[in-house]
């Protein structure tokens, strides 16, 4: 966590794809800084911990954080504490979510899941861990405004509890071989994808400069479209692209009989409420002006994304 406390987060001529790239370096240097080093003790642990964390994913929701730090002209230093935090508590939630006992799930980005790499017993603790970390990040002392930390700490405990994605994993097991209509399949992803996503924007925007009422309104307003639209994409990969491609097990939802968007309205009209989705998130967006940028192109790499 080296960069310069006066240093900040704002919009500037940098192509998307090159500030992304850079983002994301940011976020694995930082996580590798604050995860505990292999060969600490217990050393196992620790390094599956690492292995569960680093050199993988799409890192959206750091994105997402970093990019609604420009909203509130955020200090760089602690979007990166907000960033990791969020990474961990995905990192935790994709570890336990591939157990046996869950999704059970063999492939992660590509590689081995973190049960089979180490063993069930190891991937549940470094869930715990991962998890455990993500807390202590947020409460340093270094960050500097404590009581921003306890509300930030507030919003990403329920975010990552029973009343967010805990709760929507437990939906969601209940509901194999289930039908859903779509109210209670949006309910489901609000709290099992959307809530983190929600978290890792406003957390973000917390870094900095407060909002207006009616601004923290339209970007929570933001916040729900864009984890909604993150689901809706998800699911019309699952059933489109690769293994391969996805670097998890392509098909999987629909061979478990899991109800999805593309299952509950097939593939075209999922496509079109991810269409409709992205115009409500960037619709949201409208109020922030040119602050905007990055969301609205990340929200357009959600949309188009093939993995």
């Amino acid at each position: 966590m080296s960069t310069p406390p006066s240093a900040t987060c704002k919009a500037d001529g940098v192509p998307f794809t090159d500030w992304m790239r850079s983002t994301q370096l940011q976020v694995e240097t930082c996580l590798a800084r604050c995860l505990p080093p292999g060969e600490a003790i217990p050393g196992r642990l620790h390094q599956a911990m690492r292995y569960a964390t680093l050199n993988g994913g799409k890192r959206v929701r750091p994105l997402l954080a970093f990019a609604a730090g420009e909203l509130t002209a955020a200090a760089a230093h602690r979007l990166e504490f907000v960033a990791c935090a969020v990474e961990l508590i995905h990192s935790y939630s994709l570890v336990h979510d591939d157990l046996p006992s869950m999704d059970d799930d063999v492939l992660r980005r590509g590689r081995p899941t973190c049960h089979v790499e180490y063993d069930e017993a190891t991937a549940l603790l470094v869930g715990d861990s991962l998890q455990s970390l993500a807390f202590e990040l947020l409460a340093r002392e270094d960050f500097g405004d404590p009581p921003r930390q306890v509300e930030m700490l507030r919003l990403l405990a329920r975010a990552s509890g029973s009343l967010g994605m805990a709760g929507g994993q437990s939906i969601d097991l209940e509901s194999v071989g289930a039908s859903l209509n779509q109210p209670e399949l949006e309910l489901m992803h609000a709290l099992k994808t959307g809530a983190l996503i929600r978290a890792a924007v406003l957390l973000g925007a917390l870094c900095g400069t407060a909002l207006s009422s009616s601004e923290n309104a339209s970007l929570d307003r933001f916040a729900k479209r864009a984890g909604l639209l993150f689901q809706v994409v998800d699911d019309i990969l699952d059933c489109t692209a690769s293994t391969a491609t996805l670097g998890k097990t392509a098909g999987k939802d629909a061979a478990a009989e899991k109800p999805t968007y593309v299952s509950l309205m097939g593939l075209e009209r999922a496509r079109e409420f991810a269409a409709d989705l992205k115009r409500q998130a960037l619709d949201a967006l409208a109020v922030f002006g040119e602050r905007k940028r990055r969301l609205v192109e990340l929200t357009d790499f959600i949309t188009q994304r093939k993995f």
